[in-house]
C-alpha cells in the first residue's frame, strides 16, 4: 500500500493534470454514482488534496447544485494513471473512476472505495474523522508532534504498532516506521510512556524529517550523503534507499551490527539491535 509519501507525490501529478481545469467528462464504475457524471461534467475541478492515504478531488458548485468532493483510497490494489485526454492506458486493472479535461485525464484504477460526498461532509467518513495530524498535508511543527506522542490515549502503545495506526499520526507506513524508529534510537516495543522529553524530541524530529525526505526524494529516507557514496560504490537504487528496512543480515550505516527483522503489527519491521536498544 502507498505511503503518505507517495500518497502526496501521486496528489501533485493529479492536480496537474486536472486541477483549475473544467471536467469534459466524468466516469464512475458504480452503479450508486452513475447517475452523478453529467451532473459534473462540465464543472470547474477546484482542487486536489491529500489526507493521510485518501485522495480528494473537489468540483465547482453549478447553478443551484452546491460543490461536490469525490472521496478515494487507494486501499491495497488502487493506483492513478495520468495521461493525454484520449489515451487510455492499456492495463488489465478495472477502471473505477476518471476525470477528463481538454488535454489531460486522471483515472483511478482497481480501487473499491470511492465515495462522492459534499465538502462539508467529509468528516462524516470514518477514515478521514479518525485522522491523526497529517505532517505532508498540515502546518505542522515538532512541537504538535510531541503532544501527539505524550498524548496518554497512546501512552501504553508499543511504537512498533503504534506507529502504522492512522489514527496516531497520518501517512506513516512500514517502510517510514522502520526508519523513524532507527533515526530516533528507539526499539520497537518502547512505548510514549517510556520515553524521556529527549527521546520525545528525537521521535517527533524523526517523524517530520522521514516522511518529508521520502517525500522530496521519491521514497527514499537515507541522508542524501550516503545516498551519494552509495551511488559511487556502485550500489543500485533499490540498495541505497533505506537506512534499515529490507537490509535483514546487512551491517548497520552507523556500528555495522546486522540489521534485523521481525513481524510486528502482521507487518515486517527491521532495526539495528544496537543503535536502538533503547
Amino acid at each position: 500500500m502507498p505511503e503518505g509519501p507517495e500518497i502526496r507525490r501521486m496528489v501533485d501529478d493529479i492536480a496537474r493534470a486536472v486541477a483549475k481545469r473544467d471536467a469534459r467528462s466524468v466516469f464512475f464504475a458504480f452503479e450508486r454514482l452513475k447517475g452523478f457524471e453529467a451532473a459534473l461534467a462540465g464543472r470547474r475541478v477546484t482542487g486536489v488534496s491529500a489526507r493521510g492515504k485518501a485522495v480528494l478531488i473537489y468540483f465547482a458548485a453549478r447553478g443551484d447544485d452546491g460543490p461536490w468532493c469525490v472521496y478515494s483510497h487507494n486501499q491495497l490494489y488502487g493506483k492513478w494513471r495520468i495521461t493525454k485526454a484520449e489515451t487510455e492506458p492499456k492495463t488489465n486493472r478495472q477502471l473505477r473512476f476518471a476525470v477528463v479535461t481538454d488535454n489531460k485525464a486522471a483515472r483511478l484504477y482497481s480501487a473499491s472505495d470511492i465515495r462522492l460526498v459534499r465538502p462539508n461532509d467529509l468528516e462524516s467518513i470514518g477514515y478521514l474523522n479518525k485522522l491523526g495530524p497529517d505532517p505532508l498535508n498540515q502546518a505542522l511543527t515538532c512541537a504538535d508532534i510531541k503532544a501527539r506522542i505524550a498524548d496518554a490515549t497512546f501512552a501504553r502503545r508499543a511504537l512498533g504498532g503504534l506507529l502504522l495506526d492512522q489514527g496516531f499520526i497520518a501517512g506513516i507506513g512500514n517502510y517510514l516506521r522502520s526508519e523513524i524508529l532507527f533515526v530516533a534510537g528507539l526499539a520497537p516495543k518502547k512505548r510514549p510512556a517510556d520515553l524521556s522529553h529527549a527521546q520525545q524530541d528525537q521521535l517527533a524530529e524523526a517523524v517530520l524529517t522521514l516522511i518529508w525526505r521520502a517525500y522530496e526524494l521519491k521514497g527514499v529516507t537515507n541522508t542524501p550523503e550516503r545516498v551519494a557514496w552509495l551511488k559511487q560504490q556502485g550500489k543500485r537504487h533499490g540498495a541505497r534507499r533505506h537506512m534499515v528496512f529490507a537490509r535483514a543480515g546487512q551491517p548497520c550505516y552507523e556500528c555495522a551490527t546486522p540489521i534485523e527483522r521481525i513481524d510486528v503489527a502482521s507487518r515486517r519491521l527491521y532495526y539495528c539491535p544496537v543503535c536502538q536498544s533503547v
